[in-house]
């Protein structure tokens, strides 16, 4: 599969919550789960994602919560057992705190390349015109004029997102939406602003370079079949599977992965020390960020807490 492909979706799965919990279609419960938030066996097989974190001094546990930032809006369905979480809990985390206004307008200026910086800078002429008409071709919601000063990674993901055949939320919408209900407030691990800073750290020219490749594939139903099984693995709660996803780069790609998951697991878990001391939390990030040796969950094990599976069957109103 094409690395365009792939690095468009780690993006979505990882990072860019601005454009992007299910079950299977047949609502199949997956490793025995039932819907009423209990803890699971843990084993090998075991897929869930959601997480209790408890021991280790904490006084109340919280709960570890694995999303996805694009998913179609039928199967953006929270379970019994993550709303009984956000109900017994004191706040819920996100990566960035999607629920202040202030905040998204004005990292808006923080998706813009720095000095003044264009695609036609990056680019050879030929395709410089090739991502233009793409883009004026397709009439996307933001003006190309807007696009070409923006991170090409971040406009190589508004390509994925118009690919996608059904109206698409965030999991991080749903979940905010079930925290209002229930009174409670709504914090962010990191800030936009520094989410988009990220990509300063990855050069321009490799990622206009890598959006040429993604339009000259974007037509391909055989490169999106990635960010279909990516899906799938998401809706199947197979985290194993997703981390398997997360590692099939190449061509560069494997030397951002620090920045762009480790290290961000790292700062969240050290600041999630003192978080979870003083208040009951629901923490949603990225599914990618959770498994593996590097992921939250044995980031938070290491240090000393206790990490247990719980039951996450998904009930749609279908079911009722």
């Amino acid at each position: 599969m094409a690395l365009n492909t792939r690095i468009s979706n780690i993006i979505i799965l990882l990072v860019y919550a601005s454009i992007c919990n299910a079950q299977n279609e047949k609502n199949i419960p997956i490793g025995g789960q039932k819907s009423d938030g209990k803890p699971l066996p843990e084993s090998l097989s075991t897929k869930t994602l959601l997480w209790q974190v408890s021991g280790n001094g904490l006084e109340k546990p919280s709960f570890l919560y694995g999303t996805i930032h694009m998913l179609c809006a039928e199967d953006a369905v929270l379970s019994d057992g993550l709303k009984n979480a956000i109900a017994k809990s004191d706040q819920v985390y996100l990566e960035v705190d999607m629920d202040n206004l202030f905040e998204m307008l004005g990292t808006l200026k923080n998706m813009k390349m720095r000095g003044d910086t264009t695609l036609s800078d990056l680019l050879s002429k030929k395709d410089y015109e090739k991502v233009k008409h793409y883009f004026e071709e397709k009439s996307s919601l933001l003006p190309f004029s807007m696009l070409e000063t923006y991170k090409p990674f971040l406009a190589a993901a508004t390509i994925l997102e118009s690919n996608i055949e059904c109206e698409s939320v965030p999991m991080e919408q749903v979940i905010m939406e079930e925290a209002k209900k229930n009174r409670k407030s709504i914090k962010g691990l990191e800030s936009m602003s520094y989410q988009m800073s990220i990509f300063d750290s990855i050069p321009y020219k490799n990622q206009a370079e890598q959006l040429v490749q993604y339009i000259d594939h974007a037509d391909n139903k055989d490169d999106n079949k990635e960010y279909e099984e990516l899906v799938s693995a998401y809706k199947k709660q197979d985290l194993q599977k997703l981390e398997e996803l997360t590692k099939q780069t190449d061509m560069g790609m494997a030397n951002y992965v620090d920045l762009l998951l480790y290290n961000r697991n790292r700062n969240w878990v050290k600041k999630l020390k003192t978080l979870m001391q003083e208040k009951s939390l629901v923490i949603a990030v990225g599914a990618g960020h959770l498994p593996g040796e590097n992921g939250v969950i044995n980031l938070l094990r290491k240090a000393g807490y206790t990490v247990t599976p719980m039951q996450n069957k998904i009930r749609k109103s279908t079911e009722i």
